[in-house]
C-alpha cells in the first residue's frame, strides 16, 4: 500500500511531538557527580527551560552563577539616628514592617474571600452563550447501502442565549457550608491577632536580650578595670621588692583573660543588636539608638497566682479560640454532608435568539453550563423549568463523606481539649519561670553586695602586703559571676513576664 506524502508528514510530526515531554529531562543536571551548569544571561540570571551545559573541566565546583541583580544591598531604613527608641516604639516599627504580620493579614483576607464565595451559592447563576455553526444531514430516503454521499442538506446560523440557574432549597446545605467558611475566616483572623502577639513577644525578648548583652559588655569593661587595678598593685609590690614574679604573671594572665571576655561580650552585644533589628523586619544595616532597661527595677507583683490567670487565659488565648472555631466549622461540615442526602429544589430558565436554521436542543459550552431549550425556530424563544432532584444511589460516596466529616468533628473536639490542657501547662510554666527569675535576681543582688565588699577588702589587703593575690583573683571572679547572674536573671524575668502575658493571651501591646 502506498503511503501518501501528506500522511508521511503527519506521521513524522506525531513522532516528533511524542518526544517533547521526555526531552525536558535535559534541563536537569547531566550527571549526578558533576556540577549543574545552567545557561545564563549577560547579567548572570539563570535562564529557565534551557538544557544544562555539560561541564568542560575536570574541576568540580558546586557553585551557582552570580545574579548581578540580586547583588544589590538593601538600603538602610531612614530613622532618626539621634532618637533613643523605646520598646513600644520598636514594636510599632515591627508591626509596620515585619513580613509575618503582613502575611497573616493576607491569609485572613484570602479566607474571608472564600467565605464570600460560599455565600454566592445563594444567588442565581446567569450565563450568556453565543455560538455559530454549520450542520449537514442526509436527505430523506437516501440512507442505505447505496447512499449517495452528496445527497445531503446543510444548514447554518447563530444562536445567542442567556441561561439562569437557581438553587432554591437544599435543606440547609449551603447554610452549613457558609457557616464553616465563616468559622475558618474567624480562625484566620484569630491567627492574625496571634501573629501580632507573637511579634510583640519576639521583639520584647530580643530587646531584653540586647539590653542584657549591653549590660554584660559594660560589666566586662568594669571587670577589666578591676583586673588592671590588681595588675597595677602586683607591679607596685614587685617594684617595692615585696612581690614575686609569679604574682605579676598571674595578674597579667587575669587581665588578658578579662580582656578576652570583654571582646566576646562586645561581639555578643553586636549580635544581640542584629537580632533585634532583624526581628523588626527592617534592613539589618539600619542604625538605631536603643533605650537601656538594664537598671529597671523589678517587682514581685509581676508574678501572679496561676489559678487566677488560667480561667481568664482560657477565654482569650488565640489557640483555644481557634480550636473552638475549628470545632464549630467541623460540626457545620457534618450538617452539610447530612443535607447532601436530601432533595434539592431548583429553577432554570433560558432566553434565546436564533438566526438561521440550526437545529439544537442544547447550546454547547466550554467551562459553562449549556443552555437547554428548543432553538430550532428562528427569532426569539424562551423556556422556564422548575423541578426537584433527589439523589438515589452513588456507590456510598455520600455516606463515606458524612463519616469523614463526623470523624473530623470528633478530632476537632479532641484537639480543643488538648489545646486547653497545653495552655494550662504553658501558663503554669511561664508563671514558675517568672517567679524563679525574680527570686534569682533578688539573690544575685545580695551576692553582688557581698562580693563587692570581699573584692575591695582583698585588694586593699594585697596592696598593704597582708594578703595573697590568689585571694584577690578569687574575689574578683566571684564578683564577676555575681554580676553575670544578676544580669541574666534581670533579662530572664522581663522575658518571662512577656512570656506569661503571651501565654495568657494578654500581650496586645508593649509590656509595661
Amino acid at each position: 500500500m502506498r503511503v501518501s506524502e501528506g500522511a508521511l508528514r503527519l506521521l513524522i510530526l506525531i513522532l516528533t511531538l511524542a518526544g517533547c515531554a521526555t526531552d525536558s529531562v535535559e534541563m536537569a543536571p547531566v550527571r549526578s557527580d558533576q556540577p549543574w551548569t545552567p545557561a545564563t544571561t549577560a547579567a548572570g540570571e539563570i535562564v529557565a527551560g534551557q538544557k544544562s551545559v555539560a561541564t568542560s573541566s575536570d574541576k568540580r565546583e558546586f557553585i551557582l552563577p552570580a545574579n548581578n541583580e540580586m547583588a544589590q544591598l538593601p538600603a538602610p531604613d531612614a530613622y532618626d539616628s539621634a532618637h533613643v527608641y523605646t520598646l513600644a516604639e520598636l514594636i510599632d516599627i515591627a508591626e509596620s514592617n515585619n513580613q509575618l504580620t503582613r502575611t497573616a493579614w493576607n491569609n485572613a483576607r484570602e479566607v474571608a474571600l472564600a467565605a464570600g464565595i460560599a455565600k454566592s451559592a445563594y444567588l442565581p447563576k446567569l450565563t450568556a452563550v453565543a455560538v455559530g455553526g454549520w450542520q449537514a444531514f442526509p436527505r430523506a430516503g437516501t440512507v442505505g447501502p447505496l447512499t449517495d454521499p452528496t445527497a445531503s442538506s446543510t444548514s447554518n446560523g447563530t444562536i445567542s442565549s442567556v441561561t439562569l440557574n437557581w438553587l432554591l432549597f437544599d435543606f440547609g446545605q449551603r447554610a452549613a457550608v457558609v457557616e464553616a467558611a465563616e468559622q475558618l475566616s474567624t480562625i484566620s483572623n484569630i491567627g492574625f491577632t496571634a501573629a501580632h502577639q507573637q511579634l510583640i513577644f519576639d521583639v520584647s525578648v530580643a530587646f531584653y536580650n540586647y539590653s542584657a548583652a549591653r549590660a554584660r559588655a559594660s560589666m566586662a569593661s568594669q571587670a577589666l578595670k578591676n583586673a588592671q587595678m590588681v595588675e597595677a598593685a602586683a607591679d607596685e609590690r614587685m617594684r617595692k621588692g615585696i612581690g614575686t614574679a609569679i604574682e605579676v604573671t598571674q595578674a597579667h594572665q587575669v587581665t588578658a583573660q578579662t580582656n578576652l571576655g570583654l571582646v566576646q561580650a562586645n561581639g555578643a552585644e553586636q549580635n544581640g543588636y542584629l537580632t533585634l533589628i532583624s526581628t523588626l523586619g527592617i534592613s539589618p544595616l539600619t542604625k538605631l539608638r536603643i533605650a537601656d532597661v538594664s537598671n529597671r527595677k523589678l517587682s514581685a507583683g509581676l508574678a501572679q497566682s496561676a489559678q487566677k490567670v488560667i480561667s481568664v487565659a482560657l477565654a482569650r488565648r488565640p489557640d483555644i479560640l481557634a480550636a473552638y472555631s475549628a470545632q464549630k466549622a467541623a460540626l457545620a461540615n457534618v450538617r452539610a454532608a447530612e443535607a447532601d442526602f436530601m432533595p434539592k429544589v431548583f429553577m432554570s430558565g433560558t432566553g434565546s435568539y436564533t438566526n438561521g436554521n440550526l437545529f439544537l436542543t442544547q447550546v454547547p459550552a466550554v467551562g459553562t453550563q449549556g443552555s437547554i431549550g428548543n432553538f430550532s425556530t428562528g427569532g426569539l424563544g424562551g423556556t422556564v423549568f422548575g423541578g426537584m432532584s433527589m439523589p438515589l444511589y452513588d456507590g456510598g460516596a455520600r455516606s463515606a463523606m458524612l463519616m469523614q466529616a463526623q470523624v473530623k468533628a470528633e478530632n476537632a473536639g479532641l484537639a480543643l481539649a488538648r489545646t486547653r490542657n497545653e495552655a494550662i501547662r504553658q501558663i503554669v510554666l511561664s508563671n514558675n519561670a517568672l517567679r524563679t527569675s525574680l527570686a534569682t535576681w533578688d539573690a544575685a543582688g545580695a551576692l553582688i553586695a557581698a562580693s563587692s565588699t570581699g573584692f575591695n577588702a582583698a585588694l586593699d589587703a594585697y596592696r598593704n602586703g597582708v594578703g595573697a593575690i590568689t585571694e584577690v583573683n578569687v574575689a574578683q571572679s566571684q564578683l564577676l559571676q555575681a554580676k553575670i547572674a544578676s544580669i541574666e536573671a534581670h533579662s530572664a524575668a522581663l522575658s518571662a513576664a512577656a512570656g506569661l502575658a503571651l501565654a495568657t493571651g494578654a500581650l496586645g501591646a508593649a509590656p509595661e
